[in-house]
């Protein structure tokens, strides 16, 4: 962890500071995460773990920052491949989650085109859900780690991304919940159409 304010005296905070920034806006490899907060007095303060909720999302990873303002395709293919799932699948979970709104929030307070919870998010360093880039990030990612915590079972992994993934254990398979049946039905439809499209191209 590190941390810099500025107007601070401490020179190897300050380099720190400025290094890291400087690879986030500036470098295409390697990974960073930086947040940023202005406190009462008016100093900003820079850090690589937001330790207080003042602390906003500054910069994303340098491999990520080429894509901020590319288009939902392009964002869907990009964090499908680093997540090693197919981009059909998550187009399929996102028409599901938002039909594609970046602005969604559900009544629980999952937001943006993946309908990520901000706690699931936060555990990524990731805050803000409404930029598509970061929404996608976190929810390819989480849906990453369902697919992989139920060893490759569809329906278990859009049952955990819908309901939990400590429900489908208690239950030791899909919840008989109509809204995560139902959930489960659209996104294999949707899933099954955008291959079909994707096939032919």
């Amino acid at each position: 962890m590190w941390s810099y304010c500025r107007g601070s005296k401490d020179i190897t905070g300050w380099l720190v500071a400025v290094l890291f920034i400087l690879m986030c806006t500036g470098v295409k490899s390697g990974s960073c995460a930086v947040y940023k907060w202005i406190d009462a007095a008016g100093r900003v303060h820079f850090s690589n773990v937001p330790v207080q909720s003042g602390f906003t999302f500054y910069c994303a990873e340098p491999s990520d920052a080429n894509f901020e303002s590319s288009s939902i395709d392009t964002l869907v293919e990009h964090y499908a491949k680093k997540h090693a799932l197919d981009p059909n699948l998550v187009k399929a979970v996102m028409k599901a989650e938002s039909n594609f709104d970046p602005d969604c929030i559900s009544s629980a307070g999952a937001r943006g085109l993946m309908q990520v919870m901000p706690a699931t998010a936060a555990e990524m360093e990731i805050y803000d859900l409404f930029d598509p880039s970061q929404n996608i990030a976190a929810g390819s990612r989480y849906l990453s780690q369902m697919y992989k915590r139920f060893s490759g079972n569809l329906d278990l992994t859009l049952a955990a991304y819908n309901a939990g993934p400590t429900t489908v254990d208690e239950y030791g398979g899909v919840p008989p919940y109509a809204e995560t049946q139902k959930y489960l039905e659209r996104v294999k439809k949707y899933f099954n159409q955008y291959r079909n499209m994707a096939e032919e191209r």
